[in-house]
């Protein structure tokens, strides 16, 4: 049993459940801090983005129902983010807005986010006015609001590169756009693995999780996992050589 399995199980006085709670965050911090590393030189440093993340995460796991058949990463994930682009959100305006207004603009912003997580899709206007009960209108300018948002200057200095600054990277070419094709054709590859194998290789690779850790969350033997890993990582191998297609897995 997993322990997210074992925090659902114990009813709320239960005194081991602070013990197991403990240990169930502690074996997705990597998770947390892989997704505050996407932030970083945004401008904030990045221990307070670790710390926004690790909020994310542990607010996942409170509210993580296992019952409903939903991995947790997949739970987990927007629940993360959506901390840390609220962290933006309150920290990074250009200019005052009115008490009234930046108080819409994060209820929006929540109920979007929430909704998000909710229904697996970005929600539409009218699906945010009637979870929020205001009318269309006020999500609509709620929504302007976010032109107010600080974005990042294009004289900010590049990472590893002090001479330059971000407006000189417009228009180079991204080497981020030549693996499009990759991720596509490994995501399709990918959901070609039986669940529990795709769910091992998203903890190992996503969530940067151990063999070991792996193992823990998913109440599992080291070694059995270490054979899963193998096995499915061939798999996807010999799939992307069909494919024409580099060879960049290792477990």
């Amino acid at each position: 049993m997993t322990l997210l399995a074992q925090l659902g199980e114990l009813p709320p006085g239960d005194t081991r459940r602070a013990a197991v709670r403990t240990r169930a965050i502690e074996c997705y911090l990597p998770l947390a801090t892989h997704f505050a590393r996407q932030f970083d030189h945004r401008g904030e440093p990045l221990a307070d983005l670790t710390q926004v993340a690790v909020l994310g995460l542990i607010k996942a796991v409170d509210r993580y129902d296992a019952d409903r058949g939903v991995a947790f990463t997949t739970y987990a994930v927007p629940t993360i983010l959506g901390e840390v682009k609220r962290h933006f959100r309150d920290t990074t305006w250009s200019v005052r807005l009115p008490r009234q207004l930046h108080d819409r603009w994060q209820q929006v912003a929540a109920a979007r986010d929430h909704l998000a997580q909710l229904l697996q899709r970005p929600p539409t206007t009218a699906e945010i006015a009637g979870y929020l009960a205001i009318g269309t209108t006020a999500v609509i300018e709620a929504g302007d609001c976010a032109k107010a948002y600080r974005a990042r200057s294009l004289t900010l200095p590049v990472a590893g590169s002090p001479n330059r600054v971000l407006g000189d990277l417009l228009g180079e070419p991204d080497s981020a756009i030549d693996a499009v094709d990759l991720r596509t054709t490994l995501r399709r590859r990918l959901a070609e693995l039986p669940p529990r194998e795709q769910r091992i290789i998203e903890l190992r690779f996503s969530a940067e999780l151990t063999q070991s850790q792996i193992a823990e969350v998913l109440g599992l033997s080291q070694m059995h996992v270490s054979r899963l890993l193998t096995r499915a990582l061939a798999q996807l191998r010999e799939r992307l050589r069909a494919d024409g297609g580099p060879q960049l897995l290792d477990a």
